[in-house]
């Protein structure tokens, strides 16, 4: 049996190929891995450029100060259960709404999804808005974090586009040739087909639910109901303002580093919780959304 020996050239390529992308990693990894070393080395040492890979002189007094008030584990309760309900709230009516969508029965399906476009382009505004959630009483409710914005257009065209490349009209037939409905139909079938698109919808929820504010700032007053990242920016105003009072003495200088190292480790602190999720959900990422984008 012959076999195939690769020419000095093809090597060449390989190792170049695999130097390109180490690089590629590197500019991408050290970032995350300098702030999680300069949470808790020396700041006078990091503004120095004395800290690149290994930390020096570590102090955990910014994660004692962070994780020592109360309202940070409060911030996290909430922020999990919004992140949690929200998303199995969302996904449920992207998916259930990207399906009824690709369906060629469904009637006026064509007018419907000319008037969920409009929406796209076209918004009330922040004041009617709010007016709205007022009016609806969520307000200073876990609700307004969750209901408002739930649907997002873009992610329905994909799931949608989804279903049209990846469930033929002939399984829908040949099911219901066989007695199956319409609903056991989507639980049966549709659902277990979906993992790839489902897991896409709940990466992308589930980040935007974690990492939102906005909405925090402006419908919940009420600071038991603060997310994380509300409570983290409260700390870091508070810390700034801090300093301010504090005149140019020795403890000013003090503080100013522990205000760095804050700093530091509030970003570890409110990204930790994506970073774990993604690996368990990024074989499913590029599948899903290469597959839902193929067709419009």
């Amino acid at each position: 049996m012959e076999t195939w020996s690769r020419s000095r050239g093809d090597k060449l390529f390989d190792w170049t190929n695999i130097m390109f992308f180490l690089l590629i990693l590197g500019i991408v990894i050290y970032p995350l891995y300098f702030i999680i070393i300069a949470s808790f080395s020396d700041p006078d040492l990091v503004n120095a450029g004395k800290v690149l890979l290994i930390p020096q002189d570590i102090s955990w007094i910014g994660y004692e100060r962070i994780f020592g008030d109360a309202e940070i584990w409060n911030g996290y309760k909430n922020s999990i259960m919004y992140t949690v309900l929200g998303t199995i709230f969302r996904v449920s009516l992207i998916i259930t709404g990207g399906y009824a969508l690709s369906r060629k029965d469904l009637p006026m399906a064509g007018t419907l999804m000319l008037l969920i476009l409009f929406t796209m382009f076209f918004h009330g505004g922040l004041i009617p808005t709010y007016l709205l959630v007022k009016e609806l009483g969520m307000v200073d409710t876990m609700w307004a974090m969750i209901v408002p914005g739930a649907v997002s257009v873009y992610q329905l065209i994909i799931v949608r586009s989804f279903f049209q490349s990846n469930i033929p009209q002939e399984m829908l037939e040949a099911a219901m040739m066989d007695g199956c409905g319409n609903f056991k139909f989507f639980l049966r079938m549709v659902l277990p087909l979906s993992l790839p698109i489902i897991a896409v919808m709940v990466l992308f929820n589930a980040v935007a639910m974690w990492n939102s504010y906005f909405q925090a700032l402006i419908y919940l007053n009420d600071a038991s109901l603060h997310p994380l990242q509300i409570v983290l920016r409260k700390i870091l105003i508070i810390s700034e303002a801090q300093l301010d009072l504090i005149d140019a003495s020795g403890d000013a200088a003090e503080e100013q580093k522990v205000s760095e190292l804050i700093k530091y480790g509030m970003v570890v602190v409110s990204s930790l919780p994506v970073l774990v999720l993604y690996p368990f959900l990024q074989r499913y990422f590029v599948k899903g959304v290469m597959i839902g984008s193929v067709k419009g």
